[in-house]
């Protein structure tokens, strides 16, 4: 039965646990799609830009720069159209400024202003936060090439990241031609494009002229970072990442770097200290699947369902490759936490909710089944009692009626000749008879005490009226046997209430069980005496003591049981059906008292039965007329 609790205990701990992990991928399951289409229309947005200003090859010659502006222009006055997610449309005011970079004008460099409201290109100052922009962007003004790599830090480790990057950038430019050659400076935040400074020239890297390489100038588009904090972030993160009861996930865009700033929150407390506590972060502008961490997306790489093409897909439908300015890439990171709080956490909750639960289940299981085992060896208990009492039964049946059977039989055989044999033989009968109407007795009133059939008439009763009754009851019996009965009751006792014969009846079963335990000595005492009770109540202690062999402790909580005997009395040969001390218990108890034991081997025992005294006064108990002894 252990080995099977045990077996029960390891089952379920290793089920918890890897339902613990089937819910935390379950859980990381839904956060997936939900970051692929947050991140493929925030990267719409910025692509809707890039697409509405985009122009035609010959865009490049000065006297065609009007085509930047119309397409401003056209922009900035286009109806807004909100009616579709999936349609990713060019918002206006996702734009602050459009600059044009022109780096070659009369061997200097010179900055132009879009002006949407006015529908002109005005010349403009280099504003401060623009300088590290515009100065990388005219060291990378020599060629196309390196124009369209001016994302690059010049550093030999970064060159190694480059051609890969690289690499995905070709692969973003085959999928998505005409945003090919857009790069993106988190710090402003901007979006550039580089473009040919002469006319007639494609955009495609591959196109020089006669003289080999050709000098590039530059759009630059300013976006509105308050309108990308204020709505766009907002708005994506409702769209994706609420529930009937608000925000499902806690999110935060941050700009990291040597003093990492915090972009868009959804939660004035998030992110905390604790980095490790995020269930996943993004690298927004940086190539999947990488740029992608947490504890769950190691389960999520490796399923065979999400695949790199999938990944690739889901990135954006152009990649913005980010303008670094030192060694380090410092991108945007999307930082996503479930408001409940890590998915770790969720997870070992669960896990300890379920053990907890299993073990409370396990726990009972193990009660239930000790309580089967204790009813059942209990069970086989009182069932071995109950053979033993049929036993004791039969042979307490058998002894007066084979007397009976054999004076009955001597009497046919004409061995009764005189009337002095007659008596002697009628003698026998009648005692035997009576053993017989005693024991059926005896039987009868275990059943009838033990069904709680009996109907006690109490009444006012005298205590030494009451032993007068039970000594005249078991006189014959306790001569009989040769012994000695000392009587010791105090005056002036009070009235106790209680039935007669069930108070005789009860303390006759003490009586003859000091006479059959009671060894030698032939000795048996009876007293009775009032004594103060719990609560200042008086109770009257009526004992039958013996100088027998005594009851050894281990045996006196098992005495008032039904059909006990203790293995020594058996050994012994005792008659009895053991129904009498339970007996005189239950008629106790009935009486509004109890029974008591004190024994001590090789000493004797002393029965003591308690019954209280009624609170009325002396003067309310003489207009009672005692029971009649």
């Amino acid at each position: 039965m252990a080995s099977l609790l045990i077996m029960v205990a390891v089952l379920q701990y290793r089920w918890t646990k890897q339902l613990s992990v089937a819910t935390e991928a379950r859980i990381g399951s839904t956060l997936q799609p939900l970051m692929m289409r947050w991140h493929l229309d925030f990267y719409g947005e910025l692509s809707a830009i890039c697409v509405a200003l985009q122009v035609g090859p010959d865009s490049g010659a000065r006297d065609n720069w009007n085509d930047y502006l119309r397409r401003y222009v056209d922009l900035s006055h286009a109806p807004m159209n909100h009616e579709s997610v999936e349609n990713i449309y060019a918002n206006p005011d996702l734009i602050g400024n459009v600059y044009i970079w022109d780096t070659s004008y009369r061997g200097r460099a010179r900055l132009l202003r879009l002006n949407a409201d006015t529908a002109k290109i005005e010349i403009s100052s280099v504003p401060e936060d623009l300088q590290p922009l515009l100065a990388r962007l005219q060291a990378k003004s020599s060629s196309l090439s390196t124009g369209l790599r001016a994302w690059e830090f010049p550093d030999s480790s970064a060159e190694k990241r480059s051609r890969g990057n690289d690499r995905r950038a070709s692969s973003a430019s085959q999928r998505a031609d005409k945003s090919s050659g857009w790069q993106f400076d988190k710090n402003i935040p901007a979006i550039v494009h580089p473009i040919l400074d002469n006319d007639g020239r494609s955009l495609r890297p591959d196109t020089r002229s006669s003289k080999g390489q050709n000098q590039v100038d530059w759009v630059v588009i300013i976006l509105n970072l308050d309108h990308i904090q204020r709505r766009i972030l907002p708005d994506l993160t409702r769209r994706y990442f609420s529930g009937p009861e608000g925000l499902e996930y806690k999110l935060a865009v941050i700009a990291t770097g040597g003093t990492p700033r915090l972009i868009f929150s959804s939660d004035p407390e998030f992110p905390s200290n604790n980095h490790t506590a995020f269930d996943s972060r993004m690298n927004i502008f940086g190539p999947p699947p990488e740029s992608v961490g947490g504890h769950f997306w190691q389960i999520i790489r490796h399923n065979e369902s999400s695949r790199h093409e999938e990944w690739s897909n889901f990135s954006a439908p152009v990649w913005f490759p980010v303008i670094q300015y030192t060694s380090h890439d410092e991108p945007w990171m999307l930082l996503l936490q479930h408001r409940a709080g890590p998915l770790e956490a969720i997870a070992a909750s669960i896990w300890r909710r379920n053990l907890i639960t299993g073990s409370i289940v396990l726990l009972l299981l193990t009660v239930d089944m000790g309580l089967i085992i204790f009813d059942s060896r209990r069970a086989q208990k009182l069932a071995k009692l109950q053979l033993d009492f049929v036993a004791s039964v039969s042979h307490e049946l058998l002894t007066p009626l084979t007397a009976i059977y054999c004076t009955g039989q001597n009497v046919k055989d004409g061995l009764v000749q005189t009337r002095t044999d007659s008596i002697a033989h009628g003698s026998i009968i009648t005692t035997q008879a009576r053993q017989l109407i005693d024991l059926v007795k005896q039987v009868l009133l275990f059943a009838s005490t033990e069904n709680g059939t009996n109907r006690y008439a109490l009444r006012p009763l005298e205590v030494l009226g009451i032993l007068q009754c039970v000594r005249k009851n078991v006189a014959v019996l306790v001569e009989g046997a040769g012994f000695h009965v000392e009587q010791e009751v105090q005056a002036g006792m009070p009235y106790v209430m209680g039935d007669l014969s069930a108070l005789s009846q009860c303390l006759q079963n003490l009586i003859l069980n000091a006479v059959k335990y009671g060894g030698k000595n032939r000795w048996i005492g009876i007293s009775a005496l009032v004594h103060e009770a719990e609560n200042h109540h008086k109770e009257v202690r009526i004992s039958v003591q013996d100088h027998g062999s005594g009851i050894s402790s281990s045996e006196l909580p098992h005495i008032f049981e039904p059909f006990y005997r203790s293995p020594k009395v058996v050994d012994a040969q005792i008659r009895g059906t053991g129904l009498g001390l339970a007996v005189a218990k239950r008629i106790a108890e009935a009486m509004g008292g109890r029974l008591s034991v004190t024994s001590e081997v090789n000493v004797g025992s002393t029965f003591t039965l308690h019954l209280p005294v009624p609170r009325k006064s002396e003067g309310e108990m003489a207009l009672f007329v005692p029971e009649s002894i």
